[in-house]
């Protein structure tokens, strides 16, 4: 039993958190109008079912071998079953009381029931996932439905029906999938993937009155009936800033890409910036078409200012050897300066890139050859960077940026590669999350309503729910919050130096 409450600790089941309010560009212009209560520190069991009436009391006990609905195959096509027996109520981890279950992974000894309580038989519910199952991005759609089966199947819901619709990965299809979903009965959408088809679905869930979380990252696409799941850069970039102010590095300067992106995340930091004092040393935006941005990045480092005060401290020292060449302290000093490429103040003490991939990579090195190399500046990055690749580039080395803690989906990944034979793409997160959190409103609302729905004031819950990507929440605006870790690139590798928060209680972001 300990061995499966471990297991239940870390696949994202959903638990219930507290929170604050958030800021930024536009994340100031829709805040809660009901408070985040106030969260414990421990987990909890989920508040148990209301009695039964005499048409409800209908049990049945769990038995592994009757669960056939979505059950994740392996990468052999062979469908997985569960190790170990225990009720479905098991599943479901919860916060919100004082009833504390001590949990081995927070350092308590698990406990284990002493009476099985059959579970009632919960009421069909049908949930549309909307993904590329085919076209140039099929890999990653069925990378994600495959970690939507798994988390259906780690929460134990029998009569959850997942109904998968192909995008193709285009408006057209989403349009198409939006609508084969309703006609089907949807009672929730989940997805689409890309920012145009989010455009192409998003009226037919509206007309429909049913709610849809889409996995994209354009948060112009929010509000109505449509949240966003995916990674926001607005929460990232007030994260890593406030970090950064609190370790004294005050004078900032941002390079960023004249995209709807790089404007966001300096409108973001501008906002924070004149709230604290802190000091925008200089921005600089550059084309997507550049093919060449070393010219860019001399201006934007001072690069010919900072050269032209060596050759401004060679002449005295040069003068004085032509008066006299046997001035051994000044073929000393002489010496010491010629080993210089530049010198004088810094342009500023760290430098915000929201790029990622290659581009990150380029920056990061065409700063260092102009001499200002992560040991004198230090890169701070958005979300983007959450890639091991970046963490092995020696020009990023020491780099700070806000993300999702590893160590919460480090478990994910592994049953993931153990089941399907492959290590999952970074977005199957979204998916996993998004299932584990339709199961939970399902079997909450049914348990207070008597039916299981998906209302917008479940979703916008402030008090949040805690999933493998860590704890998140909807906006009214229908933008995402999470609680994230501050992670460094350190020789080759990611590692956390400050741990993503528990609750909203506590943060600021």
């Amino acid at each position: 039993m300990q061995a499966m409450i471990r297991k239940l600790l870390v696949i994202a089941t959903i638990f219930t958190l507290s929170g604050c309010a958030s800021t930024g560009s536009p994340w100031d212009r829709t805040t809660y109008s009901r408070p985040a209560q106030n969260a414990p520190s421990r987990l909890t069991k989920e508040p148990a079912a209301p009695p039964l009436t005499e048409q409800q009391q209908v049990y049945t006990a769990y038995d592994p071998t009757l669960q056939t609905v979505n059950k994740p195959l392996n990468h052999e096509g062979v469908q997985v079953q569960p190790q170990t027996q225990t009720a479905p109520n098991d599943f479901d981890v919860m916060i919100g009381n004082n009833n504390y279950i001590p949990s081995e992974t927070n350092g308590y000894t698990a406990t284990q029931p002493e009476v099985f309580t059959p579970a009632p038989v919960l009421p069909s519910v049908r949930v549309a996932l909307l993904l590329p199952l085919s076209g140039q991005h099929a890999d990653l759609g069925q990378a994600m439905l495959q970690a939507s089966q798994l988390a259906l199947f780690d929460m134990g819901y029998d009569s959850f029906e997942l109904m998968p619709r192909d995008t193709r990965g285009t408006p057209q299809g989403a349009s198409q999938a939006a609508q084969s979903a309703v006609t089907d009965g949807a009672q929730l959408i989940l997805g689409p993937l890309f920012a145009n088809s989010v455009r192409a679905a998003k009226p037919i869930a509206n007309r429909y009155n049913i709610n849809m979380i889409s996995f994209s990252t354009d948060w112009s696409q929010a509000g109505g009936n449509a949240y966003t799941m995916g990674f926001l850069p607005f929460a990232q970039i007030r994260r890593v800033a406030e970090y950064a102010s609190m370790n004294g590095l005050l004078d900032i300067g941002i390079l960023a890409p004249n995209t709807d992106y790089g404007n966001a995340v300096i409108a973001a930091y501008n906002s924070l910036a004149y709230r604290t004092g802190m000091n925008t040393a200089e921005v600089v935006r550059y084309a997507t078409g550049e093919s060449d941005i070393s010219g860019i990045i001399r201006s934007f480092t001072k690069y010919d200012e900072r050269t032209l005060t060596v050759e401004e401290m060679k002449l005295p020292l040069e003068e004085r050897l032509r008066q006299n060449p046997n001035d051994y302290a000044a073929k000393i000093e002489l010496g010491q300066i010629e080993k210089m490429d530049t010198w004088g103040e810094l342009p500023f003490q760290a430098v915000l890139l929201p790029v990622g991939g290659d581009q990150a990579r380029s920056i990061g090195n065409l700063m260092s050859f102009y001499d200002l190399g992560p040991g004198e500046v230090k890169r701070l990055g958005t979300g983007l960077w959450d890639d091991n690749g970046l963490a092995t580039e020696p020009a990023l080395d020491g780099s700070w940026f806000a993300a999702p803690s590893p160590d919460l989906r480090r478990d994910f990944e592994g049953r993931y590669k153990e089941l399907y034979g492959e290590k999952p793409p970074r977005l199957a997160s979204l998916s996993y999350d998004a299932t584990a959190l339709a199961a939970v409103l399902a079997k909450k609302s049914y348990y207070t309503s008597g039916r299981p729905s998906f209302e917008r004031d479940a979703l916008i819950n402030p008090n949040g729910f805690a999933g493998i990507d860590g704890i998140f929440r909807f906006r009214p605006d229908g933008l995402i919050e999470r609680g994230l870790a501050i992670l460094e690139f350190q020789n080759g590798t990611i590692q956390v130096v400050d741990p993503a928060p528990a609750t909203f209680q506590r943060t600021s972001y």
